[in-house]
């Protein structure tokens, strides 16, 4: 790195977004010079931080801005997992990036139960990505007009965003009017990308041919009804990203042994805490702790980490049968690709292969990462119940988030 260029950043103010361009340099020699001038303005040190290697002539102007460096996180393995759904199918292994310590060991007892007691089954009910630009009109009725127009001329727009995408397709355009202004909530179906850019660029296609048509304006491309990175109803009743279910039966002689309680106690503490305590707080959720496990598959699989938030939205169901238990947690949106966005990063690619998803037929590979990281939500929300119903949770963090004995 030359010192020279540093100094001259500094004495000419020069902004930190344009060093490349001005010096004429590559984002990776721009990388560390940004760095350079940050340490010396704020008097800090950034060695860790610019010593994370990335390529950034590849990352810049896809993945980010401005960049310093990078930050790596220590990733865990959970497994296997034995999973016997429609697309993921077999003994399979899901990585957590987390700085928790007992989280991935929590997680792997909830999935050594599973093994033991004959798996998961795992299931998608719907998969579509939504967009839902909001328009103003002159009057109610003219809002009414306007869905009206959409209803009738849904294959013309269908024509129109489809041009603009090879994987895309528009499946739905349902409308949602309060006074003059007018939602429409467009879902699509996007193959193996998350699919969030695609179906943004089709709706503003969409859009604009609305407006010259009808007269509408579109005030902005969303509305808040898609609804992204929020925690909303409307994902949970109508879907958003991947809809999936796992469930499982738990042998008793398994809940005695693994996880150290029984059936009923599991049951009594997800009806105490999951679903009384969760509509107390007024959740729109019943679950523990989903976005432990959705957090750190997210991070670790190059997916858009923002996304936990509707992602990690959904509900624990626990039923005693005999001394047995079934178990089963439902995923109403859960968010997630296997091709754009971090997933092309190296280490995020290399753990996307680890999961099996690369291996399934194109089209199926997002479908088969749900599954695996459904099955293992379920497997960490199983572990921590059980935990809460032999009151072990806190000797757990003691002895691994600590590093200490515990004293017997």
């Amino acid at each position: 790195m030359r010192e020279d260029l540093v100094q001259e950043a500094i004495s000419k103010r020069i902004p930190l977004h344009k060093i490349a361009e001005v010096f004429g340099v590559d984002e990776n020699e721009a990388a560390k010079i940004r760095a350079k001038i940050l340490e010396i303005k704020t008097n800090t040190k950034l060695n860790k931080v610019s010593s994370i290697i990335f390529d950034f002539n590849k990352l810049v102007g896809k993945n980010i801005e401005n960049p310093i460096g990078g930050v790596a996180l220590p990733v865990g393995v959970v497994g296997p997992i034995l999973i016997k759904g429609d697309y993921a199918n077999g003994e399979l292994y899901l990585p957590i990036a987390t700085t928790e310590g007992a989280l991935v060991a929590s997680v792997n007892r909830g999935a050594n139960a599973t093994f033991k007691s004959g798996g998961i089954k795992t299931k998608i009910l719907k998969d579509y990505m939504t967009r839902a630009p909001v328009f103003k009109t002159q009057s109610l009725e003219m809002s009414l007009a306007v869905k009206e127009w959409i209803e009738k001329n849904f294959e013309e727009l269908k024509k129109v965003a489809e041009s603009t995408t090879r994987h895309g397709k528009l499946i739905d355009a349902t409308s949602f009017v309060i006074g003059n202004n007018l939602f429409v909530r467009f879902s699509f179906t996007t193959s193996d990308a998350m699919g969030m850019n695609m179906v943004t660029i089709a709706s503003e296609r969409m859009c604009r041919l609305i407006e010259r048509e009808t007269g509408a304006k579109l005030v902005s491309l969303s509305g808040n009804l898609c609804s992204d990175k929020k925690s909303s109803l409307v994902n949970v009743l109508l879907g958003r990203g991947k809809n999936v279910v796992a469930e499982c039966v738990i042998k008793s002689s398994v809940i005695k042994e693994v996880l150290k309680t029984t059936a009923s106690e599991i049951v009594d503490v997800n009806i105490r805490k999951n679903m009384l305590g969760s509509a107390l707080a007024g959740s729109f959720s019943q679950n523990a702790h989903f976005a432990n496990i959705i957090a750190g598959a997210f991070i670790a699989l190059g997916q858009d980490v923002a996304q936990t938030v509707e992602s990690s939205q959904g509900y624990v169901f626990a039923e005693q049968r005999g001394d047995d238990l079934y178990f089963s947690i439902t995923l109403p949106n859960l968010e997630i690709g296997t091709v754009g966005g971090g997933t092309a990063l190296d280490a995020q690619r290399e753990l996307l292969e680890l999961t099996g998803a690369l291996k399934a037929k194109e089209g199926e590979r997002a479908k088969w990462l749900a599954e695996v990281i459904a099955a293992g939500v379920l497997c960490g929300e199983l572990s921590l119940l059980a935990a809460l119903a032999s009151n072990t949770l806190a000797e757990s963090h003691i002895k691994l988030g600590r590093g200490l004995k515990t004293e017997r």
